[in-house]
């Protein structure tokens, strides 16, 4: 066996690294001539519209680093070219630079800009989303899909075709399957069953961007594309409409959480003391004022603590409103039973005292409350949009209820106040200090309309008005659904909000909110006590 030295073995493993290193560059030499963009620059030289949209689908196609810096540069008017010899330069602060060296231009010629039109706007579109369909990230690969749908561009086709050959996220190869089919759909040469092929893909989707494709069909189609084209959009309007009724649902049933929030506290004080409490919107606006300055403060001293602030702000709002109820009731309220009227004029006198406090205190105009983290965004179920800040906002409404459903059905406060409810004069026979009742009831009602109003803070500007917006449709919703009685208050807030989002499209805000006003109005004459009245001798004297 022939024994090698350890010198000349040294000088072998050279050799064969420098031959491998050759090889390499050789074999990655080789892609230059597919990453070859010397004929797009060319065209860009020659100041033709048609050769820049020509040159751009190139670049977009063609795989070099320098294709996604020379159509930023085009978009930004920073592309130049000079007339003798004909190239073309990246204009930047400190001079012309080569597009694809990016090193500086000794001698710069003269040059001027290549000129952009619409179609080349367009096309410059379709490059962008041609050179993102590869982009390591979803979410560009997403937007680049959707603006190639847009554009229509036959020329991003191989591109497309060489996107979804790879992709393998189901949403983005679902946006690249629909560009795709848009493009096929009106790209001449195609056959009649390519054509309705693409037509049925797009139709799948039955959203807004598959109906503006689908409408975009050539007007020289033959009358089978065409009609299976007709099929598609009137079947993918039929959906939207569905889910658009969904959606008005969903609506519905968030301005529903709104007006129990802001009607369950003004249907036990209501329910329990016959008092026309005028200054009820005023608590919730007390609330939301009381969720500004925990903020406030944790912004100046904590603001680490901030996604907690709403969970702050909420014990501390029912604390504060239920006080300045209690105080009310005790101070004006007491001397007022049996008077509802007077109780009507004397409550609007308060809710006036403590908008003008407001607007001392804190200024006329609005004031910020932030949402934390954990409300913000939104998701989608088909074409349903659902906001967390609303389903959070519905989620404590209901939260809110069962808490005071489960007070008054199991603490003895609550049993004190069903009894006061169903008979004042026998339940003070029995020991009920009425009057105490009277003030807890007030304060749980305030307190409830406190709590109501930091979870308005985040869908409603916070200012000495909130409550005046809230305080007719929460009489609305207490009357409708019975006097004192929650789940009637439930149902009526929600039935009430889904009617009036559902009565929104075909009349109008004002008109349907007087029309389901008016519906209210005949709805008591037949049933004066709503939908569920409340059972007791007193009530039924």
């Amino acid at each position: 066996m022939m024994m090698i030295s350890s010198a000349r073995l040294r000088r072998l493993s050279c050799a064969l690294l420098l031959a491998l290193y050759g090889l390499c560059g050789a074999l990655f030499s080789q892609p230059a001539l597919a990453q070859d963009i010397s004929a797009p620059l060319a065209q860009l030289a020659t100041d033709n519209y048609a050769d820049t949209e020509a040159a751009l689908g190139a670049l977009a196609l063609s795989g070099s680093p320098a294709a996604a810096g020379i159509v930023a540069a085009l978009a930004d008017g920073k592309l130049v070219f000079s007339a003798a010899p004909r190239q073309v330069f990246l204009r930047t602060e400190t001079g012309l630079v080569d597009p694809l060296t990016l090193q500086p231009v000794a001698d710069p010629p003269a040059v001027k800009p290549v000129r952009v039109n619409n179609r080349v706007r367009r096309a410059i579109e379709a490059a962008n989303g041609t050179l993102s369909l590869v982009s390591p990230d979803p979410a560009k690969r997403l937007e680049a899909a959707t603006a190639v749908a847009r554009s229509r561009d036959t020329a991003a086709l191989p591109a497309l075709d060489l996107a979804l050959s790879k992709e393998a996220d189901p949403k983005v190869k679902t946006a690249l399957t629909l560009a795709r089919a848009s493009i096929v759909m009106g790209q001449p040469g195609v056959s009649d069953a390519e054509r309705i092929a693409a037509i049925g893909l797009v139709g799948a989707e039955g959203n807004q961007d598959a109906l503006a494709i689908l409408q975009g069909v050539p007007a020289d189609s033959s009358p089978a594309v065409k009609q299976a084209a007709a099929d598609a959009i009137a079947g993918i309007e039929r959906s939207l409409a569905m889910w658009s009724m969904a959606q008005n649902v969903w609506y519905g049933l968030s301005l529903g959480s709104v007006l129990l929030l802001a009607a369950i506290g003004l249907a036990i004080t209501f329910g329990v003391m016959g008092v026309i409490n005028m200054a009820h919107g005023e608590m919730v606006m007390l609330g939301a004022y009381t969720t500004f300055v925990v903020q406030d403060a944790i912004r100046t001293y904590n603001p680490g603590l901030f996604d907690w602030s709403l969970i702050i702000a909420i014990p501390l709002a029912f604390l504060f409103t239920g006080l300045i109820g209690v105080i009310i009731e005790r101070t004006v309220i007491r001397f007022l039973y049996g008077r509802a009227l007077e109780t009507l004029l004397a409550t609007w006198g308060i809710s006036l005292i403590l908008q003008q406090a407001i607007r001392t205190i804190f200024g006329p105009t609005n004031r910020e409350v932030g949402a934390p983290s954990w409300m913000s965004g939104s998701f989608d179920i088909g074409q349903l949009a659902i906001t967390s800040g609303r389903l959070w906002i519905i989620v404590f409404a209901i939260l809110v209820f069962v808490a005071l459903l489960a007070t008054l059905r199991m603490t003895r406060i609550g049993l004190e106040m069903r009894a006061v409810t169903q008979n004042r004069r026998m339940a003070a026979s029995m020991g009920i200090r009425t009057n105490w009742v009277d003030a807890m009831t007030f304060g749980l009602g305030s307190g409830i309309a406190g709590i109501a109003g930091v979870a308005l803070s985040q869908i409603d500007n916070v200012s000495p008005n909130l409550g005046q917006s809230y305080i007719i449709d929460s009489f609305l919703v207490v009357v409708f659904g019975g006097v004192g009685n929650l789940w009637g208050t439930l149902v009526g807030a929600m039935s009430l909000g889904i009617a009036n989002k559902l009565l929104e499209p075909y009349a109008g805000a004002v008109l349907g909110k007087i029309a389901l006003l008016v519906i209210v109005i005949l709805f008591i004459q037949k049933r004066p006590r709503g939908l569920f009245a409340l059972k007791g001798r007193s009530i039924e004297a």
